[in-house]
């Protein structure tokens, strides 16, 4: 089963409140999308760090109920 953009989003937002988060269906299959994830979070953190925490507030569903995702991470510039 395929998950929606919308439980994308909230899944991340539950991980990483206060996050910005943007999320495309690339193909609109609800199979392939891209999320853009802007978070304070992710301040001091390595490129892959910042990836894995995205990985772990989805709790699992990669490569289960969420066949693929392109990410991008973040932090805001100062004054967002």
């Amino acid at each position: 089963m395929a998950m929606d953009a919308e439980n994308i989003e909230r899944l991340i937002l539950e991980g990483l409140p206060g996050a910005q988060v943007t999320i495309n269906d690339l193909r609109g299959d609800g199979e392939h999308y891209s999320a853009t994830i802007v978070s304070e979070l992710f301040r001091g953190k390595s490129r892959v760090q910042q990836h894995q925490m995205v990985y772990q507030a989805l709790q699992g569903r990669m490569g289960t109920e969420l066949h693929a995702l392109a990410v991008q991470t973040a932090v805001p510039q100062s004054g967002e």
